[in-house]
């Protein structure tokens, strides 16, 4: 009922310990129609005291609500009322006739009301008993009833028997009054019509209004998927929120760095609706694991919808990481306030020659505590024959870790410098750009290590 579906999803399964991830979270709401199909009857007054603009005005409302109700249903862009709901027309006057059945095509049920012409009196109970026909017991559809009529009885048997029977068979029943020529009793309404009666009879004295009282009930009938929705969101301690894009629908605001709320005022009204909001998080947290994003995440709205939201989990792994290198030292520079130009002596930079810098990452796998690892790089280069050059070699101690089981150790930054002087990819006749194949071979063993050589002396 009005909420129909509520997600909560991240885009990685893994990050590393100072990772981000894109959370979103999604709402769809609908019309309760579109959960509960229903059956309307539509049931007309064309007596004569409707002749000229209140028949006009009546046929107006009434072709809005059929428009309501297959916008509300989803299949307006069809032509057709959607979701299993029907709705069928009824119009009397000193008898009543089932202009159609319940059907589910806009353009036949429109043309229907088009058709209609005023003359003659006023029975209300035969429209009753022909909206109550039109109805199949065996349905499981809801069933509705939506008298309008500008005047009194004037024809036929007493008509609040009969739409106390339909109530009594489930049916729902809507009035909608005109103030015509011969009045209209609203106690009368009041009586046919389901409770309460403030939100089952509308009446008005100006033709004028028809069309919207008409629009009102419809929207009445599919009922509001959800108003005023808050939901405030919490991510876990090893999280920050770092940024907050505009959601589709609504507004949304960081409250500090692990919360947020999003506000939609409503949501799947007067139709099937969908809303998503995305934002980002960072991992601040300085051990692994298996971790929940969010630590509470709360809905509310006013039709008192109940929603529960995933909870998403991310896999983050702090691995070890070294970096064998550091990068060169920076020189500082200030530039004074409202300066438009600086000059910086900067010291000297030998330019030995033109090549490439080389740098690589590679990981050790399963080292195990308190060990420390010995890791070395060979680099060649390889020419187009596939003769290889040696371009270098690297020895990098890898310091013990205290983690209590075996880790993978990321070690960053190992750089080569290949110098253009050496480039054996073609020869002279290449462009400085021209491409250069290289291999690198990676040598890795514990340092540390409770082996020993057998000391003992065998006697025979």
């Amino acid at each position: 009922m009005g909420i129909t579906n509520s997600n909560k999803v991240i885009n990685m399964e893994r990050i590393d310990c100072d990772g981000s991830l894109k959370v979103t979270l999604a709402l769809t709401a609908a019309p309760d129609i579109v959960t509960n199909p229903t059956d309307i009857a539509l049931v007309l007054d064309r007596s004569g005291s409707m002749t000229g603009e209140p028949l006009a005005s009546m046929k107006t409302g009434a072709k809005t609500f059929i428009d309501i109700i297959s916008e509300s249903t989803g299949g307006q862009a069809s032509g057709e009322i959607g979701s299993g709901s029907r709705i069928g027309i009824v119009s009397f006057s000193s008898t009543a006739v089932q202009d159609t059945q319940l059907i589910t095509s806009v353009a036949t049920l429109k043309n229907a009301v088009d058709a209609l012409s005023a003359g003659g009196s006023t029975n209300h109970a035969d429209a009753f008993t022909k909206a109550i026909s039109l109805f199949d017991p065996s349905s499981s559809n809801a069933k509705v009833i939506v008298m309008f009529t500008d005047g009194n009885t004037t024809a036929g048997a007493p008509p609040a028997p009969v739409a106390a029977a339909a109530r009594a068979q489930g049916i729902i029943i809507y009035c909608i009054g005109l103030v015509g020529s011969d009045g209209v009793d609203v106690g009368v309404l009041n009586d046919w019509a389901s409770d309460p009666a403030a939100t089952h009879v509308a009446v008005t004295p100006d033709t004028a209004d028809l069309e919207e009282l008409f629009a009102e009930l419809a929207a009445n009938i599919s009922k509001t998927g959800a108003t005023n929705i808050v939901i405030n969101e919490k991510v876990t301690d090893d999280f920050v929120v770092t940024s907050v894009l505009n959601p589709t629908v609504g507004s949304a605001t960081m409250l500090n760095s692990t919360s947020l709320r999003w506000t939609i005022p409503e949501l799947g009204v007067s139709a099937p609706e969908s809303a998503t909001l995305e934002f980002y998080v960072r991992h601040v947290g300085q051990n692994p694991g298996t971790k929940l994003v969010n630590e509470s995440i709360t809905y509310s709205d006013t039709e008192g919808n109940v929603v529960d939201f995933p909870e998403p989990a991310v896999a983050v792994e702090c691995d070890v990481v070294v970096n064998p290198e550091e990068c060169p030292l920076p020189v500082d520079l200030t530039i004074q306030s409202c300066s438009d130009a600086v000059v910086v002596d900067t010291g000297d930079v030998y330019l030995e020659s033109m090549g490439t810098i080389l740098q690589m990452d590679v990981t050790v796998k399963n080292v195990c505590p308190q060990k420390r690892v010995a890791l070395a790089v060979i680099l060649t280069e390889v020419d187009e024959n596939g003769t290889e050059y040696q371009r270098g070699t690297k020895a990098v101690t890898i310091p013990a870790h205290s983690y209590p089981s075996c880790r993978d150790v990321l070690v960053k930054c190992i750089k080569f410098v290949v110098p253009k002087d050496l480039d054996v990819s073609g020869g002279s006749t290449q462009t400085m750009c021209s491409p250069r194949q290289f291999k690198a071979r990676f040598i890795a063993h514990n340092i540390d290590s409770d082996y020993r050589c057998c000391e003992s002396v065998l006697t025979l």
